[in-house]
């Protein structure tokens, strides 16, 4: 089991419709991705640029990620928080296997 399952991150909106929520949580910068959700997983998970798994829903410790209540993050720490992904736009991408289906990520 992945110990950030259990982990309650205090979620902050990005203006990135790709990567629209972050949190630091001990120190570590957690970035959520929204993938074209049946084809692919809800969401991706990375820590610190590096994808960690893969969730249709989020556990309930996480509570509402993609809340519009949630504040947003500065921009200058938005740059800096999304800069490891931000290449990492398509759904597999972070393995090497970007989907070209031009259906679900085209």
């Amino acid at each position: 089991m992945h110990p950030e399952l259990r982990a309650t991150p205090h979620w902050q909106r990005t203006d990135n419709a790709f990567f629209p929520v972050v949190a630091q949580v001990d120190g570590a910068w957690w970035v959520l991705r929204i993938n074209s959700f049946p084809d692919h997983p809800l969401w991706t998970l990375f820590v610190d640029g590096t994808v960690r798994f893969d969730v249709d829903d989020a556990p309930p410790a996480w509570g509402e990620p993609a809340s519009r209540k949630a504040p947003a993050l500065a921009k200058d720490v938005e740059r800096a928080v999304l800069a490891p992904v931000e290449g990492f736009v398509a759904y597999g991408s972070e393995v090497g296997d970007p989907c070209d289906n031009p259906f679900c990520c085209g």
